[in-house]
């Protein structure tokens, strides 16, 4: 079986949030299980250079991708396999060499990772239907089975394959999967702005890409995709509903009721997010040698200048500063969270107001809170392994890596029960002891206050910290069900195909 998966982001070269991990992760896994399966984003500069000159062993050029725009040029290179394993995976890079009329070219300003994105659809358009020229045309004797796309960037893929299927019959077309990662991110856009795509203003309708008086690469996909799936089973419910569905959810509905919609838990790779072999880490840990996260847990507090302490459980963060990861019920509960015996460890950046909230928070409490503004990979490692518990109160949360990764390193995750957050964690028991996590289900300040109280009081005992600890890192969020879904869903996708 051969798979092309189509994305914007892909770890560790460009990442802005989960969709990389998933990117750099699931084809690996794929690839064990037999697929053969191959990788596109653009060719950000910051991946060029990472990458290396030498690295780019050939390149392809294409005819221009929609009007007025100049011809695209397909890098081919390689992910490297990972220590240990034979799993390199094909990737091909798009890029828009020269520019055209005096502008630079799409994606030229990606220098880093937080600047992978523009404001504005040409360039994801030109990305579309680079895609499109490449699989048609271009393709190096390789055509895949399934193409594989991610979110709303990638949105017009399905729409472009119909169509190239209906202009011409005897084209074999692949079947198109499309991933939502997150519903509310839709690639929406004025209706002016649709003639950068290139199609037909047949498409431009209520049955196409027209939403509410603009239009939006998100519902080119849905209309268009052979199949749809989310990034966990919780959440490919909780959008057929109005709060979750982001107006899409009749849509939604619709493609429930014939059988275009699922969901599929994300994974993380379990091979760099391992506290037996992290060499970010101070000290080595496992489930059954536990004694290491101790260790951590001091080194944390001495790097991010919190007072060393034992009996204080550091509660971590590492994520967007935003609403939709529950940061108007942190700012709300802040001191009533304080008065706790408690550090806490953040790391992110966001919305402006969150960042100059918590730098205050720091400011009055230097000794328990830290606040780094910014990515820093290394250390969002540390604070995976130092801290004692890691807050998720999301207001929706489509599958969420973070409470998984925190699990495989011995943090107990709090969270509500939203989306993948209430598919991954299993709340703490007082009468039987079982779980390895808190978990609140009402989206107030009351309801998270509450349940950090809980998940703190289980922490002041040493032998309940230690135990819950290795449960948790005895929970398996490997690749490996996913991909097997995976592969059931496109080998689903090609039968019906042919």
């Amino acid at each position: 079986m051969k798979v092309l998966l189509i994305s914007a982001e892909l770890a560790p070269y460009a990442k802005a949030g989960g969709l990389a991990d998933v990117a750099g992760s699931l084809p690996k896994a794929l690839k064990a299980l037999g697929v053969d399966v191959r990788v596109m984003i653009p060719a950000y500069p910051m991946v060029l250079e990472m990458l290396g000159s030498d690295t780019v062993r050939s390149q392809a050029s294409i005819p221009s991708a929609s009007t007025g725009q100049s011809p695209a040029r397909i890098l081919s290179s390689v992910i490297p396999a990972s220590p240990g394993h034979d799993d390199a995976i094909p990737l091909y890079l798009v890029e828009d060499a020269t520019g055209a009329k005096g502008r630079k070219p799409w994606f030229s300003s990606a220098t880093d990772s937080a600047h992978i994105y523009a404001l504005e659809p040409e360039p994801y358009a030109f990305f579309c239907r680079a895609a499109l020229a490449w699989l048609t045309e271009y393709s190096p004797g390789w055509t895949p089975d399934i193409v594989h796309c991610n979110d709303w960037h990638t949105g017009l893929i399905p729409l472009l394959l119909q169509q190239r299927s209906t202009e011409v019959p005897t084209w074999c077309k692949p079947a198109s999967l499309f991933t939502i990662h997150n519903l509310a991110y839709q690639g929406d856009f004025p209706a002016d702005k649709f003639a950068c795509t290139g199609l037909s203003q047949d498409y431009y309708g209520i049955d196409g890409v027209e939403f509410y008086g603009r239009w939006t690469f998100m519902k080119a996909a849905l209309n268009f995709s052979d199949h749809v799936n989310t990034v966990s089973p919780g959440y490919c419910k909780e959008i057929l509903t109005p709060e979750y569905g982001c107006g899409l959810d009749g849509l939604l509905r619709k493609l429930m009721s014939e059988g275009k919609l699922s969901g599929i838990l994300n994974g993380i790779d379990t091979d760099i997010f391992n506290p037996e072999m992290d060499k970010l880490l101070v000290a080595p840990y496992s489930a059954r040698l536990p004694g290491g996260k101790l260790v951590c847990r001091e080194a944390l507090q001495r790097e991010l200048c919190l007072q060393i302490s034992s009996d204080r459980p550091i509660i971590g963060m590492v994520t967007r500063f935003a609403e939709q990861k529950g940061f108007d019920l942190v700012e709300a509960e802040a001191e009533r969270i304080l008065e706790m015996p408690v550090q806490l460890a953040l790391l992110g950046q966001g919305e402006t107001r969150y960042e100059q909230f918590l730098l205050s928070l720091q400011a009055r409490y230097p000794s328990r809170v830290s606040v780094t503004i910014g990515y820093d990979a290394a250390l969002a490692q540390r604070i995976y392994a130092g801290a004692d518990l890691f807050l998720m109160p999301s207001r929706f949360e489509p599958c969420g890596l973070g409470q998984m990764i925190a699990m495989r390193y011995g943090t107990l995750p709090i969270v509500r029960a939203t989306g993948g957050l209430a598919d991954t964690v299993v709340d703490f028991s007082y009468s039987d002891g079982t779980g390895c996590g808190f978990v609140f289900d009402e989206y107030s300040g009351e309801a998270l206050t509450h349940c950090i109280e809980r998940a703190v009081e289980q922490m002041q005992s040493p032998a309940n910290r230690t135990t819950l600890s290795c449960r948790a890192m005895e929970q398996d969020f490997s690749w490996k069900r996913s991909a097997r879904d995976y592969i059931a869903l496109y080998t689903y996708l090609e039968s019906v195909r042919q």
